[in-house]
């Protein structure tokens, strides 16, 4: 039995309106009663919006944790060796993983996905903390290992929920929100190494207190990722469903793999975009950060990284779901406007590492006393320290576009499932490559060129996607091809009679 929400006034979000009480059937049940009323309303538990909030707290939790702990380089330990080889087997696995998590998604569920994936990350800073007392190099390669395997299916959940579950119009926003409350686990996360390591002005590794932390607050993770709900129970605020392979087998989505490139054979000019975007963070952290600053201005600066991601977020989502423009020009423009900063930002990154090699800051020179790490009020910081805010700018405009352009190309939940998948497979092969250079020493000046001919050239090959296949909107029609769901699956009798009405079906 269905339950009707009364007849109400809507409410304006933004350039969006939303009708909180039109007559939208939900089954009975406490996942479909709303929460909050008015400009305060959350939608229901089982809602695109508050499902999307319970993700970005997991992310928060467990990869934004992650983050602020990699952000200090070297997994916070003044010798970053041993953190490159356990994120070079993290990245392989994941590399791997990801590629087929999309499979795993559609067949387990988002929950199963989510909850298994949380709990990779504890074990990561588990294993750090342990190598600060013992030398167990094989546990914390496993670690890295294991936490492949984990990220992989808790991203390609991740990326099947922000992606499939809003409406087309939304996309943006709905990336936006995320990645702001996903960046602010980011940013607390670099607090607590500030706070432990306020008075530390040498490069030398952070206290037993930063990894506990980091611990307690990744497993919190792992368990709010039980309460997830399955995409199935999802209820849109227009009463339509997410678009699902109906009874799916473990052969129907190894062979979704192929279909989804089938369908869009065009997706895999964006691969080097996938590729790329995770290549710049071994630079950043380990070369920047990492190599050039004491223990607590990379606590600062990497607390200014991740809060840069949100400004940037918090910019691009609604400018990218703007209906001034359509949606095939949005495309264009946001093209143009990364190549733009593709140009300028790694420009200014390479002026900034004209100015020393790997030797001069090695700790060969810091025991030499011809280098001394630099700290928050050394002259000069300022200049290092907006390039690194900058970058963090970037990263979050570069993952915003590049998931955008993927919804942009249907609203199948399947589908989209399956491009996460290949999106964080691709990135993760690509950070594992870096990862793996940077151990060898690459030297700084060559990581960073690799960075800024890898993201422009991917841009060059991804143009003709972005020009000729991003629609204004895609036809339901082309989503339900190959999932064995009709539009009565999908579409509540109201939207389906307006849409006969009109001439759309």
């Amino acid at each position: 039995m269905a339950e009707i929400e009364p007849k109400a006034p809507t409410t304006q979000v933004g350039t969006e309106t939303t009708s909180f009480t039109d007559e939208i059937p939900r089954p009975r049940g406490w996942m479909y009663k709303r929460i909050g009323v008015g400009k305060y309303n959350l939608g229901w538990y089982a809602s695109p919006k508050f499902q999307l909030g319970m993700v970005a707290f997991v992310c928060f939790m467990c990869p934004g944790m992650f983050n602020a702990l990699s952000g200090l380089g070297g997994g916070g330990k003044a010798d970053a060796k041993l953190a490159d080889d356990m994120n070079t087997a993290l990245y392989s696995t994941f590399a791997v993983v990801g590629f087929f998590a999309g499979t795993f998604v559609n067949r387990l569920g988002v929950r199963a996905a989510l909850s298994f994936g949380g709990i990779g990350y504890c074990l990561y800073a588990i294993s750090l903390l342990v190598s600060v007392h013992k030398y167990v190099p094989g546990f914390n390669i496993f670690a890295g290992a294991l936490l492949g395997v984990c990220a992989g299916l808790l991203w390609a959940a991740q990326g099947t929920i922000m992606m499939s579950y809003p409406p087309e119009q939304s996309k943006g926003r709905y990336f936006s929100w995320f990645w702001g409350i996903f960046n602010v686990g980011a940013c607390i996360g670099s607090l607590i190494p500030l706070g432990e390591n306020i008075h530390v002005k040498t490069n030398s590794t952070v206290g037993d207190g930063t990894y506990i932390a980091f611990i307690v607050l990744m497993f919190f993770g792992a368990c709010l990722g039980l309460f997830i709900c399955d995409a199935d129970k999802i209820i849109r605020d227009d009463g339509s469903k997410v678009i699902l392979m109906k009874s799916p087998s473990w052969s129907t989505e190894i062979y979704g793999l192929w279909e989804t490139i089938k369908a869009e054979p065009f997706i895999v000019l964006l691969f080097p975009m996938f590729w790329s975007s995770n290549w710049f963070y071994t630079y950043q952290q380990n070369g920047i950060n990492g190599a050039y600053f004491d223990t607590r201005t990379k606590a600062l600066n990497g607390f200014l990284y991740w809060f840069a991601q949100i400004v940037a977020a918090v910019i691009i989502g609604p400018l990218l779901d703007s209906n001034r423009v359509r949606r095939s020009v949005r495309a264009k423009i946001a093209f143009g406007v990364l190549f733009t900063l593709t140009m300028v930002i790694w420009g200014g990154g390479y002026a900034w590492q004209k100015h020393y090699t790997r030797a001069d800051v090695s700790q060969d020179a810091v025991d030499a006393g011809t280098f001394t790490p630099w700290d928050w009020t050394t002259k000069g910081y300022l200049g290092p320290m907006f390039l690194y805010f900058f970058y963090g700018m970037y990263d979050a405009v570069w993952q915003g576009v590049v998931y955008w352009f993927m919804g942009a190309l249907g609203n199948s939940g399947r589908r989209l499932a399956n491009l996460a998948g290949f999106y964080k497979g691709l990135q993760s092969a690509g950070a594992a490559v870096m990862w793996s250079l940077d151990s060898k020493k690459t030297p700084f000046m060559n990581e960073l060129a690799s960075n800024w001919g890898i993201l422009s050239g991917s841009l060059i090959i991804a143009l003709p996607i972005v020009f000729m296949r991003i629609k204004d909107t895609v036809p339901l029609e082309d989503d339900l091809v190959g999932t064995g769901e009709t539009i009565e699956d999908v579409l509540p009798a109201e939207a389906i009679a307006e849409k006969r009405a009109a001439g759309e079906i």
